[in-house]
């Protein structure tokens, strides 16, 4: 197969000071792949040894031939841009930031669900709830599941009213019903028994 890839002094030097200051293993491999081919190791001996699949070896040696010591780390893939724009990361801090009730909403908590609608609204972009979640994160905010209760919803007098109707009954002793027919009273305790 002959040789892999011949490297001068400088060209191992820049390689040897990239794996070692590298964060990535996958960087670190590929380091370790086109110093390994200049040892006149073979592609399978070369794969074997780092665990990888000679297809791997194969790609990382085209690379280096083609773009050097920067092909060497990885691209990130371009993907779809993020819809969220920097004018909707700053309605999103304003919004948060600010009372729903301030801005017209009949609620007094935003919800993600809530959110999500409002910048919607708002700017047009819409985005999942999920999203807006790591979105909120990533820009300081946290959240949390609010606590619902009917404080405000109900007629107070009349829950402090039932409420101590059911204290009072609670507190009196209970009329005396005779036991189950299947229970036997002995030594003030009930025992449960076949019949």
């Amino acid at each position: 197969m002959g040789w892999g890839i011949k490297l001068t002094d400088e060209q191992w030097d820049e390689l040897d000071r990239l794996r070692f200051t590298a964060k990535s293993a996958e960087v670190f491999r590929n380091c370790l792949i086109i110093l390994k081919s200049d040892s006149r190791d073979t592609i399978a001996s070369i794969a074997e040894d780092l665990g990888c699949c000679t297809d791997t070896v194969i790609r990382v040696r085209r690379l280096y031939r083609k773009g050097g010591v920067d092909a060497l780390r990885p691209v990130k893939p371009p993907g779809r841009p993020g819809k969220a724009t920097p004018q909707f990361i700053d309605q999103m801090r304003r919004a948060v930031t600010t009372h729903p009730l301030t801005l017209g909403y009949a609620f007094s908590t935003w919800s993600l669900a809530r959110l999500a609608a409002h910048l919607a609204k708002t700017t047009g972009t819409r985005v999942s709830t999920d999203q807006l979640g790591r979105l909120l994160r990533r820009h300081g905010f946290s959240f949390q599941r609010p606590k619902h209760t009917m404080k405000g919803k109900r007629d107070e007098a009349a829950y402090e009213k039932s409420k101590a109707q059911l204290q009072d009954l609670k507190k009196k002793p209970s009329e005396k019903t005779p036991p189950p027919p299947w229970f036997s009273r002995t030594r003030s305790r009930y025992i449960a028994t076949r019949r």
